[in-house]
């Protein structure tokens, strides 16, 4: 059973295939920004808040998806019920995000998704 956030991700990304898919194929562009931080060897701690970091530098005029959504993922699994941000200008280049109170690891990583999802290299979360 989907809960309410599952739902809306759900709904939304359907809205989003629907304008997609009336914009002609000749002015759509994706954009997919690396993130830049956290980067491999970055150490957070849980309740600090940070920057997550991505490089606008390539942005296409004409992005199919201009709205991002942050999420953090452990061991490739990404925690999409729990997003870190959401709703922020792919634009920005940044967004401040607070460290969840999760299992202490070293195979956390970030996901940024706007047009397509973009991990980080996987970093540390400590207590």
């Amino acid at each position: 059973m989907m809960n309410t956030f599952t739902k809306f991700i759900f709904l939304f990304m359907l809205s989003v295939v629907a304008v997609v898919s009336a914009i002609p194929i000749s002015i759509r562009d994706v954009f997919v920004p690396p993130v830049t931080y956290p980067h491999y060897g970055t150490v957070w701690k849980i309740g600090q808040h940070h920057n997550v970091t991505w490089d606008t530098s390539g942005a296409p005029v004409n992005i199919t998806n201009k709205f991002g959504l942050v999420v953090l993922a452990k061991g490739g699994l990404e925690d999409i019920d729990h997003p870190l941000a959401s709703n922020f200008s792919i634009l920005d280049g940044r967004v401040v995000v607070k460290v969840p109170d999760v299992t202490p690891g070293n195979d956390y990583a970030i996901v940024l998704f706007g047009d397509s999802g973009n991990f980080s290299p996987n970093f540390t979360i400590t207590k």
